[in-house]
């Protein structure tokens, strides 16, 4: 087992924990495994996402009734919706080329259309923790000449507001979710060898 503190350095890290991947072998004496840090990441990503999506949608929007959460938040003066946040902290990411990996949240029933599966790896993944619940997805592919080591994690709606903003969307297409359902993944991509 890994150091705590040495853990927690090689996630403030993410060039570090790359080179601690050692590609797409074994882990090194000490060091992590793809899946490991594929893990860890989502782990963060997971908390931060229903954090805001409980503690400040949820509350704010349908508890307190102080403001809503939209989808045009800048222009309705409302909060960005979970999946806005997520997205904007995706991005963010994407433009960091030392963080070393990136991630996208995705559904096989899209609002937005950027959003739908266009791989093979995330269309399996997407399809196989929608009928496995609890259960992750891990796989590698070759993406512009890059191996990536990919994992899809289930996005299950954990508030009320999940659910309602997802089945009264006009472009939805699908009306039906409930809470604990899986309305999408975390498709988290960490390069372990280039071309």
């Amino acid at each position: 087992m890994m150091d705590r503190s040495l853990f927690a350095v090689a996630l403030a890290t993410p060039a570090l924990l790359l080179t601690a991947c050692g590609g797409g072998e074994p882990a090194a004496e000490g060091g992590i495994t793809p899946k490991q840090m594929a893990d860890a990441l989502h782990a963060v990503m997971e908390a931060d996402r229903t954090v805001y999506t409980r503690r400040v949608v949820n509350r704010l929007q349908n508890k307190e009734q102080v403001i809503q959460a939209s989808e045009h938040f800048e222009d309705d003066k409302a909060l960005p919706l979970p999946a806005q946040m997520f997205r904007f902290g995706a991005e963010m990411v994407a433009e960091n080329e030392a963080a070393g990996f990136t991630y996208s949240l995705q559904s096989l029933w899209p609002i937005n259309d950027q959003n739908a599966p266009r791989t093979e790896a995330e269309k399996t993944g997407l399809q196989f923790v929608a009928d496995n619940p609890g259960e992750n997805y891990y796989t590698t592919e070759a993406l512009g000449g890059t191996e990536y080591f990919t994992a899809v994690y289930a996005d299950t709606a954990v508030a009320p507001a999940c659910v309602t903003c997802h089945n009264d969307h006009r472009d939805t297409p699908r009306s039906d979710f409930e809470i604990g359902d899986v309305m999408g993944g975390v498709v988290l991509r960490i390069p372990v060898g280039g071309s």
